[in-house]
């Protein structure tokens, strides 16, 4: 980042008086005169620091676009405001590089302390200039590795073992089912159109023209249409050049299918049509379901 780009430090904090000492001008000076200051003293990269004014009406929308944009947000915890636990919230369901600190003394949320609050002491210097340091040190970091997690809703979301990997995974599971089911409806039909050729062939042998029959059902293609124009598994060029494969031939055997009882074509020339790579087409089914049946043991042993 070029040290001349500015960048927004957006504070969450009350802005009206919570306990004690702390009324609406101590929470204005707090941020006037310690906390905008000390952010923008960090020299490698200039920051704006900035707050929001009391929620209300149209200004919540801006509210949450600030929380989720700004590059670094610092969240001051003290005296457990719920406005200031609200937009928290909202920031770490969208965002890393947030900053929590709070009073020295204000006891601190487990679910939140774990990723480590600073803690400031306003009316001890020495011990304020210990926080200063360690603000700016966790700004610094926030530059330079925006992408280091410290929300626990983002990496429950995202990531190996995450919340998201896992619904993915079940997702994927599931499409494979129904991919599998889908397969099997496909060899039934493709056994069913070769027996019926077969029967028609002899029938059109004995000359009994009025007797042949035509297949109605076709090859469904749902599924596989949907893992081939979303590859949505972790599998290589390989298996989807297979699955490729797969679908086009659906795709020409439906043709085939649906020009059986064209009475244009002379009878018995779609069935030797069929009958002449019907075999192959069985055996690729069949191996195409192996592979689909190996990817879907792999997928179910992770996480």
């Amino acid at each position: 980042m070029s040290n001349n780009a500015k960048m927004n430090c957006f504070v969450i904090m009350p802005f009206s008086a919570t306990k004690g000492e702390h009324t609406e001008k101590y929470w204005n000076d707090h941020f006037n005169d310690f906390l905008k200051p000390t952010i923008e003293s960090y020299e490698l990269c200039p920051l704006t620091a900035f707050r929001s004014a009391p929620l209300r009406g149209d200004i919540v929308r801006q509210i949450i676009t600030d929380l989720v944009t700004s590059p670094i947000v610092v969240a001051d915890l003290t005296d457990a405001n719920p406005n200031v636990y609200w937009e928290l919230g909202v920031r770490q369901s969208f965002k890393n590089c947030t900053i929590t600190i709070a009073e020295y003394g204000t006891p601190i949320p487990f679910d939140i302390g774990a990723k480590g609050t600073l803690f400031y002491h306003p009316h001890d210097h020495i011990k304020t200039s210990q926080f200063r340091e360690d603000i700016i040190e966790a700004i610094k970091d926030c530059v330079e590795n925006p992408s280091y997690p410290d929300s626990h809703v983002l990496e429950a979301i995202s990531g190996r073992g995450s919340l998201f990997q896992i619904l993915m995974k079940e997702e994927a599971l599931r499409k494979l089912d129904a991919l599998l089911s889908e397969i099997k409806f496909n060899q039934y039909v493709m056994r069913g159109v070769k027996t019926v050729c077969q029967q028609n062939n002899e029938l059109i042998k004995d000359k009994k023209i009025t007797e042949i029959q035509v297949i109605v059902m076709r090859l469904r293609t749902s599924s596989i249409t949907s893992m081939v124009a979303n590859r949505y598994l972790d599998a290589g060029d390989e298996f989807y050049s297979y699955a490729e494969n797969y679908f086009n031939s659906l795709i020409g055997l439906n043709e085939n299918l649906n020009s059986w009882d064209n009475p244009t074509i002379p009878k018995g020339q779609v069935e030797k049509r069929l009958l002449s790579f019907i075999d192959n087409v069985i055996e690729y089914i069949s191996s195409f379901q192996k592979r689909v049946t190996e990817q879907k043991k792999k997928l179910s042993l992770l996480l």
